[in-house]
């Protein structure tokens, strides 16, 4: 089993592009500043310190001796610079170890010689201590010279941390509002193309946004547009061919009645007769679907009953209603929709199982949904030509076969079912037989808005 990591969605997959973009372009930014900026500032600031320790060196020799304290005294007051004679018990800090401060002690270091010390505290009093000497020839003669630390750390890292993170997420911010400006009408065509899917008229998409949305939503909307009068069309076709097809068909029935013949021929004749009214009124039931019915509150339980009372009135006493609940199950459906596609399932089972075999119809409640059911024990269907059989015109060749069928009964089914949002199970019954299944999930509480 493979795990997915990766996000799946357009809108965050190119955020997380754009934020790994973001992040790189900060860190190559980074980069730049410590080559480009931070070491050249290194560099001048270490020059700096070696010209203030020449400078104090040379003072201090040049100086007579009764005005060197008033000389450490203008350059500690007015410049900030301490000197102070260097003890052999001095207690040192070392210096804090950063960038900066190492390419400093090498460039001071490189120009004072390597013998030059430094300290990052004496005495606990904390800044950039050098030491120098007056006399060169003189190892006693030392001193230490001490520069305020905020001269050479005026930038701290957690500074530009903090700036650079505030930039990277207005940055990210800025970029999920340009792709979600993108994700979300994308997310409205495939809301539309489901609907379109389900039998559903969809809303028109707004033409407004980028050239290229607007591009994509007026063809999406132009291609709803085409369906539904290409829907029209073929419906009012097969509408017109029902008409000229069913008048022949009722003088043809006509006909065979005054014929005269044996009864056993009359009947068969008549049976083919029926057989073809049924197959036109399947026709023009796939054609013209339940779009132009509107939804009202349903009671499930008492749809199940209704039809198994309106088939045994018809003389079919197999047909029993199996187990319905108590409570009422009101819904939002479409009565003749729902009606024709459970009549298409009954009469599916007495076909197939015979008018001796009981045919049961249920209607349960499951979830937040509720199940209306027929179950018959007649061959069944083998689980791998499910999807198969819930295409038009398609027929299971084996023990479910009818050549007389039209092939579009469980296509119906399906597509009526899909039109309330729900879906047809058609599964193996236990002890024999087929469990056709309409699942709707817009159950509410009885009463209910």
């Amino acid at each position: 089993m493979t795990v997915q990591f990766a996000p799946r969605s357009l809108l965050w997959r190119t955020f997380f592009l754009i934020a790994l973009l973001i992040g790189l372009a900060l860190g190559a930014w980074y980069q730049l500043f410590v080559r480009f900026e931070s070491e050249p500032r290194a560099r001048q600031l270490g020059q700096m310190l070696v010209s203030v320790v020449n400078l104090t060196r040379a003072a201090l020799v040049n100086a007579d001796p009764l005005l060197r304290l008033a000389l450490l005294r203008d350059l500690s007051v007015q410049e900030g610079i301490r000197i102070y004679p260097a003890e052999p018990g001095d207690e040192l800090g070392p210096l804090p170890d950063s960038p900066t401060i190492n390419v400093i002690e090498t460039e001071v270091r490189r120009q004072l010689g390597n013998n030059t010390r430094f300290a990052g505290s004496r005495e606990g009093i904390e800044g950039i201590w050098v030491s120098f000497q007056i006399d060169p020839d003189d190892p006693a003669d030392l001193f230490w010279v001490m520069l305020p630390r905020e001269r050479f750390e005026r930038v701290r890292k957690a500074e530009w941390l903090g700036w650079g993170i505030a930039a990277g997420v207005l940055a990210m911010l800025g970029a999920y509002v340009i792709v979600r400006r993108v994700a979300r009408p994308l997310a409205e065509i495939t809301q539309a193309a489901r609907m379109i899917g389900r039998g559903e008229p969809a809303p028109r998409l707004a033409e407004e946004g980028p050239s290229e949305i607007i591009e994509v939503s007026r063809a999406f909307n132009q291609m709803s547009d085409d369906l539904a009068q290409l829907e029209s069309d073929r419906a009012l076709i097969l509408a017109g061919v029902s008409h000229d097809l069913r008048t022949p068909l009722a003088r043809l029935r006509l006909g065979i009645e005054m014929t005269g013949a044996h009864q056993d021929d009359v009947d068969a004749m008549s049976a083919d007769v029926e057989e073809m009214d049924k197959i036109i009124g399947q026709f023009l039931d796939f054609a013209r679907g339940s779009a132009d019915e509107n939804q009202v509150e349903m009671d499930g339980a008492a749809l199940a009953n209704d039809l198994v009372a309106s088939y045994q009135r018809r003389g079919l006493a197999n047909v029993v209603a199996g187990a319905v609940d108590d409570c009422e199950m009101c819904f939002q459906g479409k009565p003749k929709a729902l009606r024709r596609a459970l009549s298409n399932l009954i009469d599916n089972a007495l076909r197939y199982a015979g008018e001796e075999s009981p045919i049961e119809v249920c209607c349960e409640r499951r979830n937040a949904g509720i199940v209306l059911s027929v179950l018959d024990r007649g061959p069944g269907i083998p689980p791998d030509q499910v999807e198969r059989l819930k295409r038009p015109f398609t027929r299971l060749e084996a023990a479910r076969t009818d050549a007389r069928g039209s092939g579009l009964g469980l296509a119906i089914v399906d597509r009526v079912a899909r039109a309330h949002g729900g879906r047809l199970d058609l599964l193996p019954r236990s002890g024999g037989g087929l469990q056709a299944q309409i699942l709707i999930t817009t159950l509410r509480a009885a009463g209910g808005a």
